[in-house]
């Protein structure tokens, strides 16, 4: 990790994917990390899909997504507009402005009706600030949204393609409301729990659906991020960090050839 001069803001460069993916972002505030990796390895596209990011920050998830699925095309919208301008940095830093673009604006007005195929987000986990000590000013807007997470998952679905697909990642003890704004609206949800360790509850979720389908629902094997004493991350997390693997949430059947 290095650090960068970029306008008023302290900035350092650090790399995801072992390398392969570079990021700067800021010094102070929200650090992007391994929820950003998990979300991309999540989405599974097909070549020409269009695809878009709710809220990319500087750009973490989308970077991955991208490098990930290299014949698809990205949109990504964010409202701050000096994250919008680091994302759009980091694009270049890293080769993708051929095939990926940001816009400045609050994600849930811009997205439109019918327009992508995918449509993925690492939302904030907190729509009340009473329900937790508050934050910094630098890390409110990345911890606390302003809109409830009914509004997101419903923008999301209004952004899709009939048969398109929406991956988020969360807390866990959201996944009830997740649910709850899918009936009757989305269905072929995978969820997939991520537990810290083996033995632990999860405190993630990562949930995908499937725009208009009535396939049923289906709670995967659980994700477990680190090992025991010695073992930083357990084997099928660290090919996933590495970006060496995905995260297969889909069906089967129903899986990109």
């Amino acid at each position: 990790m290095s650090a960068v001069a970029s306008g008023e803001a302290e900035i350092s460069r650090s790399t995801l994917h072992d390398g392969r993916v570079m990021l700067d972002q800021p010094v102070k505030g929200y650090r992007a990390g391994l929820d950003a990796v998990l979300l991309a390895a999540a989405l599974e596209l097909r070549p020409g899909a269009q695809a878009c990011e709710f809220g990319c920050g500087a750009g973490a998830a989308l970077l991955c997504a991208a490098r990930l699925n290299p014949d698809a095309r990205f949109t990504a919208f964010e409202k701050d507009q000096a994250m919008a301008a680091l994302a759009a940095a980091n694009i270049v830093l890293n080769g993708g402005e051929d095939r990926i673009e940001v816009e400045t604006g609050d994600a849930l007005a811009l997205a439109g009706t019918a327009r992508f195929d995918a449509v993925f987000f690492n939302p904030p986990f907190f729509d009340d600030e009473s329900a937790l000590r508050p934050p910094s000013a630098e890390k409110r807007g990345a911890w606390i949204s302003d809109a409830p997470l009914a509004d997101w998952i419903g923008a999301g679905l209004k952004a899709l393609r009939p048969r398109g697909q929406i991956v988020l990642i969360h807390r866990a003890d959201r996944l009830g409301d997740i649910l709850a704004e899918f009936q009757g609206r989305a269905g072929d949800i995978g969820v997939l729990p991520v537990h810290p360790r083996a033995g632990e509850p999860a405190k993630r979720i990562i949930v995908r659906a499937v725009k208009a389908s009535r396939a049923p629902l289906r709670i995967l094997p659980g994700l477990i991020v680190h090992g025991g004493e010695g073992e930083r991350f357990m084997s099928e997390a660290a090919a996933v960090l590495k970006g060496e693997s995905r995260l297969v949430l889909s069906a089967p059947e129903r899986r990109r050839p």
